[in-house]
């Protein structure tokens, strides 16, 4: 299976790296458009929320990105997984679109637990 994820954070593609394994397919974006437009085929998507925000802790950056992924003819039907904020990081406010989320996981992500994740589909 293929899988992408979007992040900015290297613990984050390093954990994913090491626990999506061969024969299973990882591809890895800083930006989430291109992540978006990768996802033909892909099993699942990975998006890193803090990675999503254009401002720190404002929510506007992730809605952006939630709905270019709704509207993106590649990426609105594969499962997205959410990669939610350190425990400690304050946001203005947080949204929610019925189904949109498939998953979602606490920090800290380790390659265990993204090992576990690509066995959901």
């Amino acid at each position: 299976m293929r899988f992408v994820l979007f992040t900015k954070e290297p613990e984050l593609e390093e954990a994913a790296r090491v626990g999506i394994a061969e024969p299973d397919v990882l591809e890895v974006y800083d930006d989430w458009r291109a992540a978006l437009d990768a996802c033909d085929g892909a099993a699942m998507l990975f998006v890193d929320l803090v990675s999503t925000l254009d401002e720190p802790h404002k929510i506007a950056g992730y809605e952006r990105f939630a709905e270019a992924k709704m509207g993106h003819p590649a990426a609105r039907d594969v499962k997205l997984v959410l990669i939610g904020p350190p425990p400690d990081y304050e946001l203005d406010f947080m949204v929610g679109y019925p189904d949109f989320v498939f998953a979602h996981l606490r920090r800290p992500v380790t390659d265990r637990i993204f090992r576990r994740a690509s066995t959901w589909v």
